[in-house]
């Protein structure tokens, strides 16, 4: 039997690991963990996904939103995937959380190994 200590313990982990996925915001947290090197090793797992998520998301954003403004041509087809970018990282944020929420893994084909390579 658990301790209620110890549940209180878990809950707070885990809220602190869904902030972490928080789009845009959670990526400071994230980052301030991984600096310091704080927080167990889930902890450590969410943090890089985050990190690496939102990383990702700004290349992809800013280069679509250069592309836009060069080019007059691409400039609707760019942004169009700029916004398809950005409601991705949304939506797996949000999966990511739902998935954390039932105790499951945050790990993610193609971005889980990459963001393994973070120190």
């Amino acid at each position: 039997m658990r301790s209620r200590h110890s549940d209180s313990e878990a809950q707070f982990e885990t809220l602190k690991l869904v902030i972490y996925l928080v789009p845009i915001f959670g990526f400071f947290p994230s980052l301030w963990s991984l600096y310091f090197k704080q927080g167990s090793p889930r902890e450590k797992t969410v943090s890089k996904t985050a990190v690496t998520l939102a990383l990702a998301w700004v290349l992809v954003y800013l280069s679509t939103a250069a592309g836009s403004q060069a080019l007059d041509l691409a400039s609707t087809r760019l942004l169009v995937t700029s916004l398809l970018a950005t409601t991705g990282y949304f939506i797996t944020n949000l999966w990511l959380m739902v998935r954390l929420l039932r105790g499951g893994s945050v790990r993610l084909p193609g971005i889980s190994p990459l963001s393994d390579r973070l120190p």
